[in-house]
Formats: C-alpha cells, sequence, structure tokens
C-alpha cells in the first residue's frame, strides 16, 4: 500500500505540474490574442469631416464605437464600411473618408472589440472581426440616409481577411476591399513563432492547436485563401509589392484562388500600411467600388 501511495502521488504531483503549465500555457495564449490597445491618433474634426460618434450593439453583449460620416443632403446613398487592422483602430483609416464621400459613399469606420474606443473582450481574433463587421453592417442597413442594398467593406489585414469571411456567408455585401490580406493564418503563426525562436515541433504545434481551440475555429476553415473560393461578391485585393509582414505573393495566391472574372489585383508600392493604398490610390479604388455599386 506505501508503494501504491507514493506512485499515486507522484502521479497527483505530475498531472498538477501539466495542469499548471496547461494554464499558464493558456494564460499566455490568450495575452497573445489581445492586441494592444492604441488611442486614436486623430479625429474626424481634426480633417474637417462632420462625423457622428455612434455606439453599436455587437456580439456577445459588447457595445461596438464607430464613426459615421453620411453623404451631406437628404438622398439614400451606398455605404461603405471601413474596418482596420490588428493593433489599429479607426482613426487610422481616416484617410479613407474624403475621396469616398467625395464619390457619394456613406462611410462607417468601426473599431473592432479589444480595440480603440470599443468593448472588451479576453482575447479577439479574426472570426471575431467578422462578427464586428456584421453587426456594423445590421446598424448600417437601419439607417434612413443608407441603400440596404447597396453596401461594401474595405478592410485592412486582419480586417480584409474578416471582411473576406464575412462576404461568404452574407448576400448584402456587394464588393470588398482587401487591403494587404495574408492568405493562411497558420502561415502567419508560423512565422510568428520562427521570428520569437520558437520551435514548431513541440511548442510551436501545441500553440497553433491550441490557439484554434480557443478562438473556436479552425485555421483552414477561416482562412482567406479558402474564402476566396466562397465569397459572394466581386473583390478587389490592394497589397504593398514591399510589404514586410505579408508577402506580396499572398496576394498573387489569393487572386489565383478566387473565382475567374470576380477578382483583380492592384498592386500598390509601400509596404504593410494601408495609408499609401488609400490615399495614393484613389482612382482605380473609387471606379472598383463605381462598377460594383453603381453610380456614385
Amino acid at each position: 500500500m506505501p508503494i501504491v501511495a507514493g506512485v499515486l502521488l507522484q502521479l497527483g504531483l505530475g498531472l498538477a505540474g501539466w495542469w499548471a503549465t496547461r494554464a499558464a500555457a493558456h494564460a499566455l495564449i490568450l495575452k497573445g490574442l489581445r492586441a494592444p490597445r492604441v488611442a486614436a491618433l486623430t479625429s474626424p474634426d481634426a480633417l474637417g469631416l462632420d462625423a457622428m460618434p455612434v455606439h453599436i450593439a455587437g456580439p456577445n453583449g459588447k457595445t461596438l464605437f464607430a464613426w459615421f460620416v453620411p453623404v451631406p443632403g437628404e438622398s439614400v446613398t451606398p455605404a461603405i464600411l471601413v474596418m482596420h487592422g490588428w493593433g489599429a483602430n479607426a482613426s487610422m483609416m481616416l484617410p479613407s473618408v474624403a475621396p469616398l464621400l467625395g464619390a457619394g459613399l456613406a462611410v462607417l469606420l468601426l473599431d473592432a472589440r479589444c480595440h480603440g474606443a470599443s468593448g472588451d473582450e479576453a482575447f479577439t481574433s479574426l472570426p471575431r472581426f467578422a462578427q464586428d463587421i456584421e453587426a456594423g453592417l445590421d446598424w448600417l442597413g437601419q439607417q434612413p440616409q443608407v441603400d440596404a442594398n447597396s453596401l461594401a467593406v474595405i478592410g485592412h489585414s486582419v480586417g480584409a481577411g474578416a471582411a473576406l469571411l464575412s462576404a461568404t456567408r452574407r448576400d448584402d455585401i456587394r464588393a470588398v476591399v482587401s487591403i494587404s490580406a495574408f492568405a493562411h493564418p497558420y502561415e502567419v503563426m508560423r512565422r510568428f513563432l520562427a521570428q520569437h525562436q520558437i520551435p514548431y515541433f513541440g511548442i510551436g504545434w501545441y500553440v497553433l492547436r491550441h490557439v484554434q481551440r480557443v478562438i473556436g475555429a479552425r485555421f483552414d476553415d477561416i482562412a482567406p485563401i479558402r474564402s476566396m473560393t466562397r465569397v459572394r461578391c466581386p473583390v478587389l485585393l490592394v497589397h504593398g509589392e514591399d510589404d514586410d509582414m505579408v508577402p506580396f505573393d499572398d496576394a498573387r495566391r489569393l487572386l489565383a484562388a478566387g473565382h475567374e472574372g470576380w477578382v483583380q489585383l492592384l498592386a500598390v508600392s509601400g509596404r504593410h500600411d494601408p495609408s499609401a493604398a488609400l490615399q495614393n490610390e484613389q482612382l482605380p479604388l473609387l471606379a472598383f467600388l463605381k462598377n460594383q455599386l453603381g453610380p456614385l
């Protein structure tokens, strides 16, 4: 009996150690899935925009903050939702507003959960970005100034991947402008592990497996390269030729995966930051949206 008791004690201690290690790993992974909350860099007022701050009912009882900029006048117009990337916020997408507004599009600049002034969560993810986009689209479609049948989405990075995911399951998205989208989150995570010198075999494998469990989705199911095969609207892929975070080849692969005739690729100078595309590529962006949404 003493021997059995000793074995059980060692087994219990081993299990306790394993559970403690697993709990610590879970806490670290949750921390990694929380983007840094960055303060707004500027405001619509500073850019001369007449924007209305709004609070939108989001998933899990959270509130999403946004700026709504309707087209001046009383006419009903198409509208576009603009979603930032990981660790950013709506203020960083403000350069897109003036040309879109000038073209006759109402604009909703949205903060995803855990970003900007929106509600907090234990973590965020590409699927949660997509949920936030869809809550914003639901709100947009209810506005009297907006044509609910003429909605589009611009997204950057993770926001772009989320826009593509939303476009696989909604029929009210008429067009998506995807800026700097990655092809597959598994590849992004593998690059992250390599950059931090974390070996894939053992630790890395466990981390990627656990991340999928936490976010409640398999990487293969939410990957933009898969979404491209299932989107229900035309897509304009915009990608910096010198992007040092997401290789330009990811854009080529997304183009190849999309429906022939529905997808275009616009190569732009610059890196991962969306500023260059939003400021310097207005004409092709607006031309694409005009073709999909009708006269603006």
